[in-house]
């Protein structure tokens, strides 16, 4: 599935690396890049990183093909990006 997991991970708000991100929600630095780079991950997994990052599952993940976080994509509409 497709996710902006690393965008938001990458935030102001958050500014994580992979490893801090790991150890918060209690799995490896792999299991985040798997995840980051579109890997199937547990539902349990999802609920724990949406939590985290207090979002909706859909917010963070979607299975179309050309998904932009929003702020991206409203950037691109606007022509600003």
């Amino acid at each position: 599935m497709i996710n902006n997991v690393k965008h938001l991970r990458r935030s102001r708000e958050y500014d994580l690396t992979q490893e801090e991100l790991a150890k918060a929600l209690g799995v490896s630095r792999r299991t985040i890049a798997h995840m980051e780079s579109g890997g199937s991950i547990s539902g349990m997994l999802m609920l724990k990183v949406a939590h985290f990052f207090n979002k909706d599952p859909r917010e963070i993940w979607t299975q179309e093909k050309f998904f932009l976080p929003e702020m991206l994509y409203k950037q691109h509409k606007e022509g600003t990006a």
